[in-house]
């Protein structure tokens, strides 16, 4: 499944109407994610690469209402924005989402430092990271406690919300302006699922049981406590200076609880503007800020490039250009592909492709095309090889590196141009000739590359195939709909005659309804995408009415 619509909203100048709308929005938020984007540098460059591109997530609602902001940072005067972005990343009142932020919250720095900024930015808190989420939902999952996992965002998104999320534009020119929908798409994508995974681990916070009634106990519990009796119990100090966040001021009221009423409560120094009144956090988000809540802190040498030691030599111009035209000579398609009769195949092409084009793959099984992907998540070069040639495959790529070993199997690699999948596609398609009917679309799993059972199945029927891995929602069952399963993964898929947004929402009723996380996987109930609007959608790519 594709990633939830949610169009978003760019600000270029601190005076439009964008702008006002994305600071009451912050007013709003008690939860935001965050995501940064930039040109990527050539490795050899000493300084960071210029933030192009800030994405802010604001959650509005506990129900799902969120807006995404996608900042300019090539356009808007930064130092009009810094003072607000420097309260945001430390006000103690919203909690901060991200995906190992620490490289992004460098460069951010540098980039505001450029223009000024001075100091930067140095913490975010308080802060969760999404990858901490995921190893605390696969640890509710398994029962047990297993080893860290360091996943991409992307499988995050695949394991935890059922969705497929792009990541082929990552390295696309985000300096370059105008910025296409694409790429707007792709960055609100980015910060947005981060909101959605922290939703699904605040529903399993909630359902572990947790009494959240007493949440104020549980850090300031002890301000009736005087300070002699603190100093004369070690263990009563020692709950207060544990407490994460807690104000130096609720300290001298524990001190002095007769005049507790007569002391203001102070705020932090950092947060210095009087409009960013946030909404308070609620009980559960201050029991997972207390129990789960961590910080960025930027060191000094942080904020400095690493600079690699070893001194190689540097390879002439000449040798490099040498180099490039020889690859070129081997990106162009020289065939015959495995499959073609005059080499003894069966003329139905097949594919292999790799973690780099791993979009391509699900594209060309919509189009009825054979498209396989590694048997492991970092597969090695030569497995790679070995597989395309035990399977007779062309390997699709976009890794230069793997055109040096076209001599292993002659004909069996193409270095994939385009960025986008569509476009991927198309290439494909032209590149080795092949031929798409209408008749092919929607036939291959999308999951698994299998092919469908040949007779769709009624309700009762696709209930019964689907029971012990797959759940059916009983509101599908007076629509009269038709299933398909595959015959290799069993997988069941059915048409969903609404929109995406809706059956997105009907997925998420149906998994709060049904309870703990693991029992209903959110791509079972997503996978009901509009059948006929996704034909609609390759004929149109494919051209098919042309």
């Amino acid at each position: 499944m594709e990633p939830k619509d949610q169009t978003p909203l760019a600000i270029d100048s601190v005076d439009s109407p964008e702008f006002t709308h994305f600071t009451r929005s912050l007013s709003r938020s008690s939860v935001i994610g965050l995501d940064a984007e930039w040109k990527p540098l050539r490795s050899h460059e000493s300084t960071f690469p210029t933030v192009s591109l800030l994405q802010i997530a604001c959650r509005l609602s506990v129900d799902g209402e969120s807006s995404v902001f996608l900042l300019d940072l090539l356009a808007i005067p930064l130092r009009s924005i810094y003072p607000l972005l420097r309260d945001v990343f430390v006000s103690p009142g919203i909690l901060k989402l991200g995906f190992r932020f620490k490289q992004d919250l460098a460069y951010l720095s540098s980039t505001f430092c450029s223009q000024d900024c001075d100091p930067g930015f140095d913490r975010v808190e308080p802060f969760l990271d999404i990858t901490s989420i995921y190893n605390y939902l696969q640890h509710k999952q398994q029962g047990r406690k297993i080893p860290k996992q360091n996943k991409s965002l992307a499988t995050i998104c695949e394991e935890v919300l059922g969705i497929s999320l792009s990541k082929e534009l990552q390295c696309s020119d985000w300096s370059h302006r105008p910025l296409t929908e694409e790429q707007k798409a792709y960055a609100a994508a980015d910060a947005h699922c981060l909101l959605e995974i922290f939703n699904v681990f605040q529903i399993n916070v909630i359902k572990e049981g947790t009494s959240f009634h007493n949440v104020t106990e549980l850090g300031f519990s002890y301000m009736d406590l005087g300070l002699k009796e603190i100093l004369e119990k070690p263990s009563n100090c020692d709950k207060i200076v544990r407490t994460k966040f807690c104000e130096a001021s609720e300290i001298v009221r524990a001190t002095t609880c007769e005049l507790s009423q007569r002391i203001p409560t102070v705020r932090k120094k950092v947060s210095t503007l009087s409009y960013m009144n946030t909404i308070p956090l609620d009980d559960s988000l201050l029991y997972i800020v207390r129990k789960y809540g961590d910080k960025i802190v930027l060191k000094e040498s942080d904020r400095k490039p690493k600079t690699s030691k070893k001194k190689g030599k540097r390879k002439s111009s000449e040798v490099l250009i040498c180099k490039e035209r020889r690859l070129e000579s081997i990106d162009d398609w020289q065939g015959p592909p495995p499959w073609d009769l005059s080499l003894g195949g069966n003329g139905f092409p097949k594919f292999l492709c790799d973690v780099m084009v791993e979009g391509l793959a699900k594209h060309l099984r919509c189009v009825g095309i054979d498209a396989a992907v590694p048997h492991s998540k970092k597969p090695e070069t030569r497995d790679l090889i070995d597989q395309a040639h035990r399977e007779k495959r062309v390997l699709l790529t976009r890794d230069a590196k793997l055109l040096r070993h076209e001599y292993l199997i002659k004909n069996q690699i193409y270095r994939v141009k385009n960025l986008l999948k569509n476009e991927q596609l198309l290439e494909v398609i032209e590149t080795f000739q092949l031929k798409v009917s209408e008749d092919q679309l929607m036939s291959r799993c999308t999951k698994c590359n299998g092919k469908f059972i040949q007779k769709p199945l009624s309700t009762e029927e696709a209930v019964e195939a689907a029971k012990g891995f797959q759940v059916i929602p009983n509101c599908l069952f007076d629509k009269n709909l038709q299933f398909w399963q595959c015959m290799d993964c069993n997988q069941l898929y059915w048409e969903i005659p609404t929109g995406l947004n809706n059956v997105y929402k009907l997925g998420m009723h149906f998994y709060k309804q049904w309870g703990e996380w693991g029992n209903v996987r959110m791509e079972y109930v997503v996978n009901g995408t509009q059948y006929h609007n996704a034909v609609q959608k390759f004929i149109d790519v494919c051209k098919l009415n042309e």
